[in-house]
């Protein structure tokens, strides 16, 4: 491009270079501004980069000057990103199991164009993706489009559903069977994205892992499911499944250890109430679907909890302890 149409870009320049050479510890001096513009084939003066600098200020750009022997040093001051800020969402990218590999390394580099070029570096200085247990569906980000895009519009979807087999590959459910849902909402539960839908054949209200999604389309049917999905609290509902699992809801009565109360509050929230058994017990009331996964957990937490009612519940209790009794020769 010949250097009289650069200098149609000049404040653009300018201020892309502000934005990828200084933060609050890195400023950068007039005469280093002309040599960066320079190089991109724009030529400018002392006198101009005031002037230009001064334009950007009144446009909204936070640039800072101080005075410096003769001249003046520049720096960008607010961000809409502040650094820590920037650090948090590296983490989620790289903590989160539904993100392949190949897009946490996309994503990582554009938040990186979000701040400076040196704290860019700190950004990187985090990265350890390549050993965390990732999905391997790359389509993910597409399914979830398409979701929100139903929702929006009020459509139904379509798609395949898959399980991985022995051999670690994709084997559909039901033979490669369509599963035609209304949507109305997607959860991030235990690390995973749920769509929650009013399915077609069951006429109930079930959710699917969104990476195990195939040949995810929009059909011009509407949706339905309104009445079930008016009376469903989102929250309370990803709250009563362990993993996502369903099971019959059951309320169910559980007693604790008294240094348990984190542990419950952390699962079903402040709201619930405790009631004191004796001085080293409290006792909680919980709707969960009881499910394996439900049992598992209470396992996990060893003496500290256990399930005092309904009586049919404590039977499941009690059969699975003799099933793993039985597995493990006890």
């Amino acid at each position: 491009m010949a250097r009289s149409n650069n200098q149609k870009l000049k404040l653009l320049y300018l201020y892309q270079i502000l934005l990828d050479e200084t933060d609050d510890t890195h400023s950068i001096g007039t005469q280093q501004i002309i040599d960066e513009l320079d190089s991109r084939g724009i030529s400018a003066e002392r006198k101009s980069i005031y002037t230009d600098i001064k334009a950007l200020t009144e446009y909204g750009a936070d640039i800072i000057g101080e005075k410096k022997g003769r001249g003046y040093e520049y720096h960008i001051g607010n961000r809409p990103f502040e650094l820590a800020e920037l650090k948090l969402l590296v983490d989620a990218v790289q903590s989160s199991r539904f993100i392949t590999r190949k897009k946490s390394k996309e994503l990582i580099r554009k938040i990186e164009g979000l701040t400076s070029t040196y704290q860019a570096k700190e950004l990187q200085g985090q990265v350890f993706v390549a050993q965390r247990i990732k999905t391997m569906n790359e389509s993910i980000y597409y399914n979830i489009d398409m979701i929100h895009s139903a929702i929006n519009s009020n459509k139904k979807i379509r798609f395949q559903y898959f399980n991985w087999s022995v051999d670690k590959k994709q084997e559909l459910r039901h033979g490669g069977e369509y599963y035609s849902v209304s949507p109305w909402g997607v959860c991030w539960n235990d690390e995973w994205y749920y769509l929650i839908a009013f399915d077609d054949k069951t006429r109930e209200i079930r959710h699917y892992r969104v990476d195990k999604m195939k040949k995810l389309t929009l059909t011009g049917e509407m949706r339905e499911g309104k009445d079930s999905f008016e009376s469903l609290d989102m929250a309370v509902y990803t709250k009563k499944r362990f993993g996502m699992y369903d099971g019959k809801e059951e309320r169910v009565h559980l007693i604790c250890k008294n240094d348990f109360a984190g542990v419950m509050i952390d699962r079903f929230g402040k709201d619930i109430p405790f009631s004191k058994v004796d001085e080293e017990h409290f006792e909680v009331t919980v709707n969960v679907a009881v499910s394996g996964l439900f049992f598992g957990w209470i396992i996990g937490l060893g003496d500290g909890v256990r399930i005092s009612g309904p009586s049919e519940v404590v039977d499941k209790m009690k059969e699975v302890i003799k099933r793993l009794n039985e597995v493990y020769g006890i």
